[in-house]
């Protein structure tokens, strides 16, 4: 399989998704959808990002923007993470890294001294007619939802 490029349509795609859906590129044609790849539920990064999105949601929404929050976290961790930070969007579960893979963001990583891998933080920034606008790779937390808000309101 290929990954995503600048410029071209993305590929479809599906996969389980919080309130037990399953969501994919085809249910948000004629919408902007950011997709947004985190490590882990419950960390102190990932937490801070999905706030920050969070915070931001309504003003997304204004702008006909879906967001989407991507983890290889089980759907169980991503509904208690949504539920406790009262997140007023999705999250996908990717447990056999498809789509982490289409997106390119599996990379090794340094977790305490061990080589893993593990998802790289990265946001993608899809159009109403399902192609790629922008990308944002190895991406801190903190700040980062704003933005890919003045992206969107560029678009």
């Amino acid at each position: 399989m290929s990954t995503v490029t600048l410029g071209r349509k993305v590929p479809a795609f599906s996969l389980p998704a919080t309130g037990g859906q399953t969501l994919g590129l085809k249910d948000y044609t004629g919408k902007n959808l950011v997709i947004y790849f985190y490590p882990r539920d419950s960390t102190p990064g990932c937490t801070t990002e999905g706030q920050e999105f969070r915070d931001l949601h309504a003003q997304f929404t204004a702008l006909d923007t879906v967001i989407l929050g991507v983890s290889r976290d089980s759907l169980k961790s991503h509904d208690n993470f949504k539920a406790k930070q009262g997140f007023p969007f999705e999250l996908l579960s990717d447990a056999d890294e498809t789509l982490c893979r289409l997106f390119d963001v599996i990379r090794e990583k340094n977790m305490y001294g061990k080589k893993v891998m593990g998802i790289e933080r990265s946001t993608f920034l899809i159009d109403g007619k399902g192609v790629l606008r922008a990308e944002w790779r190895k991406v801190k937390a903190a700040g980062h939802a704003a933005e890919v808000l003045a992206a969107v309101t560029n678009l």
